[in-house]
């Protein structure tokens, strides 16, 4: 399945993570600005600011594209406690969104993998839903 994942970074740590998810997969990869419009069904990956805020970015793309995303991931810094990631639990109570990992600056090579398989899953999940129910 070809995979779509817009994502934002201020000091390269989600750029280079998702440069290492698009090597691992061929997926395609969007970097975001406020203007960005979403063309397909995709996963969001970003990072958290200031002490958990939501990048100024992130959210005008979420509030102009959120119809599009179907997952919310983001990069942090273990560093800030409570805060770590923050800004993607925001903004998946905010959407309604799954939260589907958190990881640390540019990630490594098990989160790497990790995602993968974190989204190959969300998609066989949603295919066998029984939505009937």
């Amino acid at each position: 399945m070809q995979e779509w994942i817009y994502y934002d970074s201020k000091t390269g740590n989600v750029d280079r993570f998702v440069h290492k998810l698009a090597e691992a997969t061929g997926w395609h990869i969007t970097k975001i600005d406020e203007h960005t419009k979403a063309m397909h069904p995709g996963h969001l990956i970003t990072f958290t600011t200031g002490f958990g805020q939501v990048p100024p970015k992130t959210d005008a793309f979420m509030s102009n594209n959120a119809d599009y995303v179907q997952t919310v991931s983001v990069s942090g810094n273990r560093n800030w406690g409570a805060n770590f990631g923050k800004a993607g639990d925001t903004l998946a109570d905010r959407y309604c969104l799954p939260l589907l990992m958190k990881f640390e600056l540019s990630g490594n090579g098990r989160e790497v993998q990790e995602m993968i398989n974190k989204i190959n899953e969300y998609h066989h999940d949603y295919e066998t839903m029984d939505i009937a129910q």
